[in-house]
C-alpha cells in the first residue's frame, strides 16, 4: 500500500492496473483501493494548498 502511496504522490499519471492488482493481492478490495487514493490524494491537495500559501513556514 505505501508503495502505491508514494507513487500517488510522485505522479499520479504513472499509477497502473498493476498497481491496483498488487493491492488486490495484498488483500484490499476495491472499495479499500478507492478509500486509499482518495486519503493520499486529500492529503496531498492540502499539503499543496498549505504550501503555496505558505502556511506553516516560519
Amino acid at each position: 500500500m505505501l508503495d502505491y502511496v508514494a507513487q500517488l504522490t510522485r505522479d499520479a499519471t504513472r499509477v497502473t492496473p498493476e498497481h491496483h492488482t498488487k493491492l488486490r493481492a495484498a488483500g484490499f478490495e476495491d472499495k479499500a483501493i478507492l478509500q486509499i487514493t482518495l486519503i493520499a490524494s486529500w492529503f496531498n491537495y492540502i499539503n499543496r494548498v498549505a504550501d503555496a500559501l505558505g502556511v506553516g513556514r516560519d
